[in-house]
């Protein structure tokens, strides 16, 4: 008994099938890759071998691999049938050939259409073209293309330059609203944050990112910094990230394990024209009996400052820091290389060592893989930590600094300050974030 297989398959849609997928013992394997240049040659072959050497079996994965139309698919099972060929379908529910090609005639126009449509996207996927549907505000379309829309690229710039300023979401989203009349939902400017199209690059359907395929309307180092932020802020409350206070979101009280918000306070108990102003930390949820009380807000934060000064080099000195050098130079060596396998396709193709399918589809997979090493270079630390450890830990620096600016270097250094008490005192346990 011989049993052969058949394998038909579009690199634009699918990796290619291992020919070994089949769990048989199998004597040859036939296998076409679907390419406008290149029709079914190896199906034209497998047909030939079985008019000079009978087969008794074919396997293939599904009827449709066998044509792109049901008449195609129709006059190939009748090839095989006069060859005495028994066709076996492997994914199929049962293998009555005869029920399944009724099920497949009934499911073949909606499968064609699909998979044509598919094909379609997949092939401008290959040529770097902007996906379907309407283009990102910043952005218009020209042909296939992103441009940047001068009237309203303005607009996303400012935003991400706020953002960046105070790394608070809903206060770019409020500087919007009041600086250009531009109402954005805090989702929507969550998904222009992180949305790939900013930063000059694509990402489709697929999941697969292609860089540099249109002009960027924020930079490359603008585009870690926000990354880094938006990691930072995932790490506290909600809505404290736009807090106007430095310490929001930090403080805990140790001796209740509850957090502790900023209660403000007036003179006459409510806020007038020339009424002092006080602040102070409490406990939100606080069990004890009695309470743990609040206190100072600038005392506190006058304490955090010099523990800072006082702990942050200290700190910083006993961190074991990756080589961040060395893993930059590894990640561009490896951009490098395969940017210089890009370079080489377009004498390739000149020379008829490549056809331009087999070119596009591999500049294609070598830009996708170049954007996976960008992004993880994006992701290493930009600056030298120990630098920054000895400005930061000057007094002085925090002094000069707004709330809203000390607030951002504060959770670039610190996960939680733990407020403990002690009997008439208190004292703060500083937790770095290293």
């Amino acid at each position: 008994m011989k049993i052969i297989a058949y394998l038909y398959s579009d690199p634009l849609l699918e990796t290619t099938p291992d020919p070994t997928l089949w769990g048989w013992d199998i004597d040859r394997v036939y296998q076409d890759l679907a390419t406008e240049k290149k029709p079914r040659f190896q199906f034209q072959q497998l047909l030939s071998d079985c008019q000079t050497e009978p087969v008794d079996y074919l396997l293939i994965r599904r009827l449709e691999e066998l044509g792109e139309s049901m008449e195609d698919v129709s006059d190939r099972l009748s090839q095989l049938e006069s060859l005495n060929i028994n066709v076996i379908p492997i994914e199929a529910s049962e293998h009555n050939l005869q029920s399944e090609f009724l099920k497949f005639l009934q499911q073949l126009q909606y499968t064609q259409r699909s998979r044509r449509i598919r094909q379609g996207h997949a092939r401008n996927r290959v040529k770097a073209f902007a996906p379907p549907g309407k283009a990102p505000y910043g952005y218009r379309r020209s042909r296939n293309r992103y441009i940047i829309d001068r009237s309203t690229a303005p607009v996303v710039k400012e935003f991400f330059e706020r953002f960046l300023l105070f790394g608070s979401l809903r206060g770019a989203v409020r500087y919007l609203e009041k600086q250009y009349g531009k109402k954005i939902s805090v989702s929507t400017g969550s998904r222009w944050l992180t949305n790939p199209v900013y930063r000059g690059d694509l990402e489709y359907q697929n999941g697969d990112l292609l860089s540099d395929t249109h002009a960027a309307i924020i930079s490359r180092d603008e585009a870690a910094q926000v990354d880094r932020l938006l990691r930072r802020n995932r790490r506290l409350p909600a809505r404290t990230a736009s807090a106007p206070r430095s310490l929001a979101g930090l403080v805990m009280c140790k001796t209740c394990q509850s957090p502790m918000t900023i209660a403000r306070v007036t003179q006459s108990r409510r806020k007038r024209k020339g009424a002092k102003e006080y602040l102070y930390l409490r406990p939100t949820r606080c069990p004890c009996n009695p309470k743990c009380k609040s206190i100072a807000y600038d005392a506190v934060l006058q304490r955090t400052i010099e523990q800072i000064c006082e702990e942050l080099p200290r700190a910083v000195s006993g961190v074991e820091l990756p080589p961040v050098e060395g893993i930059k130079q590894g990640i561009g060596g490896a951009i490098a290389q395969k940017q210089a396998i890009l370079n080489q396709l377009p004498s390739l193709l000149e020379s008829g060592v490549l056809d331009q399918e087999t070119a596009d589809l591999r500049t294609y997979n070598l830009r996708a893989e170049i954007a996976q090493l960008q992004g993880k270079l994006a992701q290493l630390p930009p600056v030298n930590l120990i630098a920054i450890a000895k400005t930061v830990s000057i007094s002085q620096f925090w002094l000069d600094l707004s709330e809203s600016e000390r607030r951002f270097y504060f959770r670039e250094f610190i996960r939680q300050i733990e407020l403990s008490r002690t009997a008439g005192d208190w004292q703060l346990e500083l937790n770095f974030i290293f």
